[in-house]
């Protein structure tokens, strides 16, 4: 039978045991140590900014949002937003042939077939970047003082033309097309609004927001493939030969009759290629040229000439410079007075 441990053994299990604590806290210590350090470096790097290298337009502080540099922090700023002039233009149909299955859509349609999902896919980061600017420009300027369903109709009606054969490809294209006369498309891209004050902040943003989900693939269902709009104050004579849709907001919704109105006419397919974001540059409209009258145009008559055997000698030199016959007393640097009045104005003695 093992005898009982002495006294002198205890302090040795004491000292053990004290050891072995402060090794496990020595190595809990280095843990979170650690698990703190690495934790320091991943807030540090979700919160360094992403420095890339800004070129051509985008290097002249023009990038999404770049509005907000020169916003105005005025809460009542939603003023600023140009008056809308009415509506979103007046492009004809395309002149195209209909494919075979238009003969189908010869009646009318009354139906509302919502659009499918705006694709990005093909686009690079910069097409991505300027078409964000501009949807979000015309948002703004069309509907700042919309509800969000009407800044969504807006940029529904947008993003259906970008697929439509009938106009550009490209969202910059639709919202600035015609830009470069005195009426166009979008009426503030050429009535000179963009110039008239400062967009507003919280109205930017709010625009800004719609856009990115438009683009994103949200669809607005209720304007269904609506292609124009226009405001309750105005009647165009083009909104008679097209089908409503919807009446959202302050604007009426409208797209084509028969087969261009149709699903399978928004064929487009959006492969970038976004112009620079702004307006075209203006076309000089000329005065027209005046008339030429006829009296200046009319050619010059003929004038018959004598022939000169036909000439008498006493007529031959009909025409000729006359030159004043010159005698020796008369040659040039000889003084033609006489000499009784040489002296003519001489002081008398």
């Amino acid at each position: 039978m093992p005898s009982p441990p002495g006294p002198e053994s205890r302090p040795d299990r004491a000292l053990t045991a004290l050891h072995v604590a402060g090794l496990a806290l020595l190595v809990c210590a280095g843990v979170s140590a650690h698990a703190a350090y690495r934790a320091i470096e991943e807030q540090a790097a979700r919160a360094a900014p992403v420095t890339t290298i800004a070129s051509g337009y985008e290097a002249q502080e023009h990038f999404p949002g770049a509005a907000l540099l020169y916003a105005e922090d005025d809460s009542a700023a939603d003023a600023l937003a140009a008056p809308a002039k009415g509506t979103t233009g007046t492009t004809a149909l395309p002149d195209l042939p209909l494919p075979p299955e238009a003969a189908s859509f010869a009646t009318a349609d009354g139906s509302i077939h919502p659009a499918a999902p705006f694709n990005m896919r093909r686009a690079s980061a910069l097409d991505r970047g300027r078409a964000l600017d501009c949807l979000t420009t015309a948002i703004y300027y069309e509907a700042a003082t919309e509800p969000d369903a009407g800044q969504q109709a807006v940029a529904q009606v947008i993003l259906n033309r970008v697929r439509h054969p009938a106009f550009p490809a490209t969202v910059c294209g639709v919202v600035y097309q015609g830009s470069e006369h005195s009426g166009c498309q979008f009426s503030f891209a050429c009535d000179g609004a963009m110039t008239r004050g400062q967009p507003a902040r919280a109205s930017w943003l709010r625009a800004l927001r719609v856009a990115a989900a438009a683009l994103g693939g949200y669809v607005y269902a209720p304007v269904g493939l609506a292609t124009h709009y226009h405001t309750y104050a105005v009647t165009p004579a083009w909104n008679r030969h097209l089908v409503m849709t919807a009446a959202i907001g302050a604007h009426f919704f409208h797209r084509w009759q028969g087969w261009w109105g149709t699903p399978g006419a928004f064929r487009q397919i959006y492969a970038g290629g976004e112009p620079v974001p702004g307006p075209h540059a203006r076309i000089i409209e000329t005065l027209p040229v005046p008339a030429i009258t006829l009296a200046a145009t009319a050619p010059a008559p003929v004038v018959a000439k004598t022939a000169p055997a036909t000439i008498q000698p006493a007529y031959a030199q009909s025409g000729t410079l006359l030159t004043p016959a010159r005698t020796a007393e008369a040659q040039p640097g000889d003084s033609q007075i006489l000499d009784r009045w040489k002296d003519s104005g001489k002081l008398l003695q």
